[in-house]
């Protein structure tokens, strides 16, 4: 009894489809080595560096942040884990200070804004922290939260600033105190203290009372790529 071969022929060519296929979804898989190189110390810039430095301060510690093989910025500080593949890690950049007048390239080094960097992909994003200012703000990480002292856009008052990375907005923004830009402590602020359950944080501005204040209420969810639902590239 004669059978048809078009079955057979349909599952052949599905098999020669799935072949294919592999090479382009194997290539799009493409993983990526991040690392912090050896610290070095390197001269620190104290005069034009809104940072400012710490009592005695004249040197930065400085590592590289490699991803592939390659030096792609350079840091300074503590890294924060915020996830078990993303960090955030506070960049150190290298600055031009040569007058016009001067005939050689004089390169400083300075404290820079706070980069989120992605293990897996090798994306590296700067942060921008609402309020934040170099100056006054001291920022302590919890989870994805980073807590500080900033300036409004005016820069005569001082805020307790809590930022989520995912949020558009910042999650508490509280009139601390009016701020002198020509006659204030300095620090402006301890470290903010964090606390677990309930979740809670303090601020301690120089020459003021401690506050304290619970972030209640919906939060943003920090989206890494290749997680489900994102649809970037």
């Amino acid at each position: 009894m004669f059978r048809s071969r078009r079955p057979l022929y349909g599952l052949l060519a599905l098999a020669l489809l799935l072949a294919a296929t592999r090479p382009t979804a194997a290539a799009k898989l493409k993983f990526h080595s991040v690392a912090l190189g050896a610290i070095r110390t390197v001269p620190y810039s104290v005069e034009g560096d809104p940072a400012g430095a710490l009592p005695g301060e004249t040197r930065l510690r400085v590592r590289p942040l490699v991803v592939d093989g390659r030096v792609k910025e350079w840091t300074t500080g503590d890294v924060h884990d915020v996830t078990d593949r993303s960090f955030v890690v506070r960049r150190a950049v290298r600055i031009n200070d040569a007058l016009p007048t001067d005939r050689e390239v004089r390169w400083v080094w300075q404290r820079g804004p706070w980069l989120l960097v992605d293990r897996a992909s090798g994306r590296i994003t700067a942060l921008r922290l609402p309020d934040y200012d170099p100056s006054v703000s001291d920022v302590v990480w919890f989870r994805d939260y980073a807590a500080y002292c900033g300036l409004n856009a005016s820069g005569k008052d001082l805020y307790a600033v809590v930022a989520q990375i995912a949020a558009r907005r910042p999650v508490l923004s509280k009139r601390i105190s009016p701020w002198d830009l020509a006659s204030h402590p300095a620090p402006a602020c301890a470290a903010a203290v964090w606390q677990r359950n309930p979740l809670q944080v303090t601020f301690s501005p120089v020459g003021g009372a401690a506050r304290s204040y619970d972030l209640i209420g919906a939060s943003a969810v920090l989206v890494e790529d290749g997680d489900p639902g994102d649809s970037g590239n």
